[in-house]
């Protein structure tokens, strides 16, 4: 966050999709730290094993709005293996912003979500063919791809290609694996089929860049404002 130039103090909450390590780990320190509040459900709370003070602890359902500020955040059931999987799509002004990450399989809950945003974080997590002839044993392979864990490229893709909004402008590919994936390829495939989308990988070494994302009104204004000045 320093290096992009943002500070903790415009973080105003967690949300916790799941309880796995990769997705928990450390939260007890910044609710600690910062006294943030941690949006969870209760089960995932159980089976996190969290230690978390209660006043700071929020815990929800499916298909709830929160006011977080100027935010609202909605939250959505998933697939995924897990003991009470969401995600979750944020607004602002109109502006609606998804993150759409470990799911096993695209469900209802997803592409309807997924039609409305501007701009989204997509699972993208494996190749096919780099996961099947990869060293991965066998019952992880099919863990990854059986339908509870993650979304292929092929499988993110068609996501896209049938679902995204006439206003997405941005897309960044999200929890590309290391052993299963080329983020190069990634990009590639995507950005065949990204008119008028700006397709960025979200790595795993280096900080995404900020960026604005702008609704159809914005969007227009600028473009007359563009044309009057020719």
């Amino acid at each position: 966050m320093v290096r992009s130039g943002l500070s903790m103090q415009m973080v105003k909450a967690i949300f916790v999709s799941h309880e796995h390590s990769d997705h928990i780990r450390g939260i007890a320190n910044l609710a600690k730290k910062y006294q943030l509040p941690i949006y969870i459900t209760s089960k995932t709370l159980h089976h996190s094993r969290l230690s978390i003070a209660d006043h700071l602890i929020k815990c929800f359902t499916g298909h709830q709005n929160f006011q977080v500020g100027d935010l609202t955040v909605s939250s959505f059931p998933k697939y995924h293996d897990a003991v009470e999987p969401h995600s979750f799509m944020i607004s602002y002004n109109a502006i609606h912003v998804g993150v759409f990450t470990d799911i096993g399989d695209v469900c209802e809950n997803v592409i309807g979500h997924f039609r409305q945003c501007h701009a989204a974080f997509l699972e993208s997590n494996y190749d096919d063919e780099l996961l099947e002839n990869g060293t991965y044993p066998y019952f992880l392979k099919n863990r990854i791809r059986g339908g509870m864990g993650h979304l292929s490229n092929e499988q993110a893709l068609s996501l896209f290609k049938m679902h995204r909004s006439p206003d997405m402008s941005h897309l960044l590919l999200s929890h590309l694996s290391k052993n299963n994936n080329n983020a190069a390829m990634a990009q590639r495939l995507f950005q065949e089929q990204a008119i008028n989308v700006k397709v960025v990988v979200a790595s795993r070494e280096v900080e995404t860049p900020v960026f604005r994302i702008g609704g159809v009104s914005e969007i227009l204004a600028t473009e007359r404002s563009r044309v009057q000045q020719l």
